[in-house]
Order: structure tokens, then sequence, then C-alpha cells
């Protein structure tokens, strides 16, 4: 029985439509990552920050789960062992396609948490600047995702999950963004095989005992075919 560990990047929802913060266009090109991404900036101007993560819900709900998402929710019902799926992704595309083990690092954008007391529920799709928490009722509500300089979350899961993977796979990610990066490197010390799926060479490729380059709408579907008839 082969426990499957996969950590997915914005490569994986691209072909849906939602862009990384690498595009050349879209959303991101249009702000300041420091005013939007970060708990100074929301301080700063809540406004803007909703605003922002409002286009971008709308962006979300707009957009579909591709086959390489439907891929992964196929695994992990058909394989003979357990499969988790750790994302850096905001997006609610794998839930869609209908995966259940989803641990979402960087948070989710279909949530919204209250900054006084941690409360997390449901996210309207357009929240504003003052809405009181529906717990405690003060108004610093924030969507519920990881900003620059917070740390991610399930990261007192994430290295048990690790330590305990036949098989790490990384799907669609830069390499370039820790804690994710090193993943491959925690999982290969305690003899995980660990393979990349990616449109191009990765920071750490060099650090996968195989690597594939192609979009992940076919490497992906191709990849789960391979593990299901073995």
């Amino acid at each position: 029985m082969t426990n499957i560990v996969i950590l997915t990047g914005a490569g994986v929802s691209a072909e849906s439509g939602l862009g990384t913060f690498r595009n050349t266009d879209g959303l991101w090109t249009e702000y300041d990552i420091e005013d939007v991404a970060t708990p100074e900036g929301f301080a700063r101007d809540p406004v803007l920050v909703h605003d922002f993560y409002n286009a971008r819900r709308d962006n979300c709900l707009r957009a579909r789960p591709n086959p390489a998402h439907y891929a992964l929710a196929r695994l992990e019902k058909k394989h003979s062992g357990p499969v988790h799926i750790i994302t850096q992704n905001v997006d609610d595309l794998h839930e869609r396609a209908g995966t259940r083990a989803v641990w979402h690092m960087h948070g989710e954008l279909m949530r919204a948490r209250c900054a006084a007391c941690g409360h997390g529920w449901d996210a309207p799709r357009r929240m504003r600047a003052g809405a009181p928490c529906p717990a405690c009722g003060n108004g610093a509500t924030r969507p519920d995702v990881v900003w620059f300089g917070e740390m991610p979350f399930h990261m007192h899961e994430i290295p048990d999950l690790l330590r305990a993977a036949d098989l790490f796979v990384s799907i669609g990610t830069s390499g370039n963004v820790y804690p994710a990066a090193a993943f491959v490197q925690d999982a290969a010390r305690t003899g995980a095989r660990t393979l990349e799926l990616n449109l191009e060479p990765s920071a750490g490729a060099r650090d996968f005992d195989e690597t594939r380059q192609g979009p992940a709408s076919a490497l992906v579907p191709q990849w789960v075919e391979e593990v299901l008839g073995r």
C-alpha cells in the first residue's frame, strides 16, 4: 500500500484561468503586493484589500476544475492507500473536483476569519471592511488567507504527512517559495520516492528522483492512470 503525498501549486489551476504571482498580466499586476497581501497593508487600507480579494473571489467562482483536478480526485477515490494533497493554492478547485483530503497551507479564498478572535466562517461573495465577526462582533474581519510575513497553516500536521510518504509528487510549483520548496527534501530524507510534474523544471528540480515537463492537464491524468494501472 503506497502512501502518496502531493504538493500542488499555481500551475495546477492556471489552466482553469487562475493566474499566478508571476503572470505578466491579470490581477496581481494591478496592485502592489505590499498593499494587498500583508497584515500591514490590511491595517492601512482594509477597503483596498477587500476589493482585491473580492475580485479574486469572483474570478475563482467563474473558474472550473480542469482535468488535473479531476484526475487527482479520481486518484484519491481509487488508490488503495492514502492520498493527501497539500496545496499552496487558495482556490477551491480541488474540492469542487471531488477531492476530500486537501490541506490549504496558504488558506482559503472562500473563507473569512476574524483577526481579533480567530473565528472562521464561509465568506460571502463580497466581503466589506468593518463587517462584524459572527462570533465576537469585532469589525476586524479579513480573508482567511496567509499573507507575506505570516505562518502557513497546518505546519504541525504537514511534517508528519511528509515523513509517512512513500511517494511525494510536486505539481505545478515554482520551487521558490518556502517552506513548501523544501518538502521534497523532507520527504526524501525518510525514504520517499519523489516526482515533479511541471510546465518547466522548477528551482528545485535536481532534488527529485524524476521530473516530467508539460501542462498539468496532460501530465497529471497520464500519471494517475499509471499509478492506478499498477
